[in-house]
């Protein structure tokens, strides 16, 4: 039974380390002591986007992160592919079927022999569901040291509707609240113009509305593609949207 309390102090939330703080100790609450929650809004058919522009929480020892985030150990994570693959949840145990059928890249080992020695053995992922392709987020669940997996399973088989439900709100959450746009602002013409854009204007209005020549909005539009590291107009006006760079009062 999920505590309506929990649920107002996470709606409640007006920051994300509010929240993050919340969260965590309710899941340590269940036995989760590490969690990392991770998600793109610029995925592609190819790639997550950029990393600048991922949103990353985890309670995780610093030397752990700076491996599987930074390093971008995650890419080869078997989890991680999963969860690109899946909405919901699935226990670790999936990953023992698939070594007893030697079902393994040289590179998933690297990351199962780099979690082992993290103690990152038994746990749960949630993939979150998202009406909007380019969007993705998921979060993993490390089991407190010694809990093993068939431990996790029980637990998941009594409490994992309550667990699954609170992580689909804390994810909820997270969507709604401040987001901080990357240290590569763009200027203040690359603003208006992408702003003007947004508004359905062509570059020949913009030019005619800003005083410039058609080849100068061209360039300002180029620049900021370049500033945001998207290939289009349509998906620079996009992310600076969310980063809150344009349409704000």
């Amino acid at each position: 039974m999920i505590d309506p309390a929990a649920i107002n102090r996470l709606l409640n939330v007006t920051t994300i380390e509010e929240l993050w703080d919340i969260h965590t100790r309710s899941m340590a609450g269940f036995g989760f002591d590490r969690l990392l929650y991770g998600c793109t809004r610029f995925r592609t058919a190819t790639s997550l986007g950029d990393p600048d522009d991922f949103v990353i929480l985890s309670n995780h020892r610093r030397d752990y992160l700076e491996v599987f985030v930074e390093d971008r150990l995650y890419a080869c994570a078997p989890m991680v592919q999963w969860s690109l693959r899946h909405d919901g949840a699935c226990s670790w145990s999936v990953l023992d079927a698939r070594a007893r059928r030697d079902d393994f890249t040289t590179e998933e080992r690297r990351v199962l022999a780099f979690n082992q020695s993290h103690d990152v053995i038994a746990g749960y992922s949630i993939s979150f569901k998202s009406l909007r392709p380019r969007v993705k987020a998921a979060i993993a669940l490390t089991a407190r040291p010694g809990m093993t997996q068939a431990e996790v399973d029980a637990l998941w088989q009594r409490d994992g509707e309550t667990i699954q439900a609170l992580n689909n709100l804390a994810h909820l959450c997270i969507q709604t609240l401040p987001y901080e746009p990357p240290k590569r602002g763009l200027t203040d013409r690359q603003r208006e113009v992408l702003s003007w854009v947004g508004d359905g204007k062509t570059v020949q209005d913009i030019a005619i509305v800003m005083g410039l020549t058609h080849a100068t909005v061209e360039k300002h539009l180029r620049l900021a593609r370049h500033a945001l590291c998207v290939e289009t107009t349509a998906q620079a006006v996009l992310k600076a949207s969310f980063q809150n760079q344009i349409f704000f009062v």
